[in-house]
This record gives C-alpha cells, sequence and structure tokens, in this order.
C-alpha cells in the first residue's frame, strides 16, 4: 500500500482560470543568473543582491535616487536635435530622432535636473544610453552647458552622470565641438569656484571620456563601468595584441589613477553628500 495516493488523475483547470505570470515580474542578472523579484531589484538601487552587478539605468532612475523624495525640476526639457548637415545613413538623422523620441519617451540623451539631495541644492545632467547610445551631440553638449552656467547662476555643486558610446557621427563637427565647448564651461565653473563631481558609469567613452568626463574635482565610477576613449575590441585589433584582465574597468582604471574612487549606487547619494559638504566647505 503506497503512503500517497492520488485521487483523480488528473488537475483539470479551466481555461478561463488559467493565470499567466505577469511580464517584467522577475529580473534575472545578467552577470550571475539568479532571479529575483523586480520591486526588490529596483529597492537595491537597481544592483543584483546576490553578486552585486549594477544594472544600467537612465536618468530618471538616477533622478529618483539622488533627489530627496524623487522631486526635481527638468531644465531646457524641450530642447531636441537639428540635422544642420542633411545626413543618412540606413535612414534620415531627423527620422531617426523622431524614431528613437517615440521608443524611448526622450528628447535627446541627456536630461538636466535641479533639486535638493539630502537637503543641499544640486544641478545634475545625466546621460541616457538608450537614446542613440548616449551619444554626445549639439544637444546634449548645449544642455550640459547651460547646466553649468544654471550652477553658477545659483551657486550649487554640479554632478555630471556619464554614459555614452562618444560623440554622435550623425552631427559630424558639430558633435566634436560640444567637447571644446563644456571643457570651456567647467573651467568658468571651476572659476566660480563651484564644486563639480563626474560620476563615470557603464560605458563612458569616446569624445565623453576625452572632455568633461574626466574633468571633475572628483572623478568617481560605478563598480565594473567600462572607461576608455576606444573599445577594447578596437584597441586589439589595432595593436593585435590580447589585452590585460579587466582592462578598462573602473577598478583597472582607478588602480591607474585616473579615479578618485569607485562607489556603489546603493551608498551614492549619501557618499556624494559627504563629498560635496567637504568641497562646499573649502570652497568659501
Amino acid at each position: 500500500m503506497s503512503w500517497f495516493r492520488r485521487t483523480e488523475k488528473g488537475i483539470n483547470t479551466p481555461t478561463e482560470l488559467k493565470k499567466e505570470t505577469p511580464d517584467g515580474l522577475w529580473y534575472q542578472c545578467p552577470e550571475c543568473k539568479n532571479i529575483m523579484h523586480t520591486r526588490e531589484h529596483k529597492n537595491n538601487a537597481f544592483t543584483c543582491i546576490h553578486c552585486n552587478y549594477h544594472e544600467k539605468i537612465g536618468s530618471e532612475a538616477y533622478f529618483q535616487l539622488l533627489f530627496d523624495e524623487g522631486n526635481y525640476v527638468e531644465l531646457d526639457k524641450d530642447m531636441i536635435s537639428a540635422d544642420p548637415l542633411n545626413f543618412v545613413d540606413t535612414k534620415a538623422y531627423p527620422d531617426r530622432i523622431k524614431t528613437t523620441v517615440a521608443k524611448t519617451g526622450l528628447k535627446d540623451a541627456c536630461r538636466t535636473a535641479f533639486g535638493d539631495l539630502n537637503g543641499k541644492k544640486i544641478t545634475i545632467s545625466s546621460m541616457d544610453f538608450g537614446f542613440i547610445g548616449g551619444s554626445m551631440g549639439s544637444v546634449v553638449g548645449e544642455k550640459i552647458a547651460r547646466g553649468i552656467d544654471h550652477s553658477i547662476k545659483t551657486r550649487t555643486p554640479f554632478l555630471m552622470i556619464s554614459k555614452s558610446g562618444g560623440a554622435r557621427m550623425m552631427e559630424a563637427g558639430y558633435s566634436l565641438m560640444q567637447m571644446a565647448k563644456t571643457s570651456a564651461k567647467l573651467a568658468l565653473l571651476e572659476e566660480a569656484k563651484i564644486p563639480y563631481i563626474s560620476l563615470l558609469t557603464d560605458p563612458t567613452t569616446g569624445g565623453v571620456t576625452a572632455s568633461f568626463a574626466m574633468l571633475g574635482d572628483f572623478n568617481i565610477a560605478e563598480p565594473g563601468s567600462l572607461i576608455g576613449f576606444a573599445g577594447p575590441r578596437v584597441i586589439k585589433e589595432t595593436i593585435g595584441k590580447d589585452l590585460p584582465k579587466g582592462f578598462q574597468t573602473a577598478e583597472f582604471v582607478l588602480e591607474h589613477g585616473f579615479l578618485d574612487f569607485i562607489v556603489d549606487r546603493k551608498d551614492l547619494k549619501d557618499k556624494l553628500s559627504s563629498l560635496l559638504e567637504i568641497l562646499v566647505r573649502n570652497s568659501k
């Protein structure tokens, strides 16, 4: 005699009573492959509770994370790219912009906002990789420049959160001009003795790395971020040699003196608050 005996041979659930798991309920970490609830992942600042992998996030997530109660005022939010070169690749540049705007809900690859961080006024510009690879065009450069102007006008610290593939090829020289423009604006910020912190996230490459991303009073990064000028694949093909393990990761860059420190996203707000308190005190 068996200990357990099924009274019915099958469990028959009517189709109308069957329930499916809603899309987006679970998150699988691409690094360790563990699965967690999306709410748990979000509450952990979009980092894996198992291996601490930092998921790529956009400007809105950073604003919600850093501004008190998630409250902020966005600056120059309606600015959108023109097409001075009549550029066409697989599609016309204006069409690519329209498609990306519709897909992402963003106007371009950078947003600037003003608000409080632990009770301290701050201006933050944050890039969005989801908008044409976070590429830097004339709108991105102008938004950053105006953000710096706002910091000078209000005498508030400036935080730049970089996440970019570099200059936007569709704008050619207009894009490259932004490197000089943003760097010149940062020189004015320095003259005004206003603190500037640069946060490099995954990835920060190309003309962004070669300009404003590496000009902070403090250059900091999230763990595991890819940071460099050309990507590792391009470098390997150019020199014809294998690259060192971990080449161009934030940890590698820190070890070679190009970063001040690496900060876990969960600690970012408090670290920034402490750092700004020191910088503001010393700038007076």
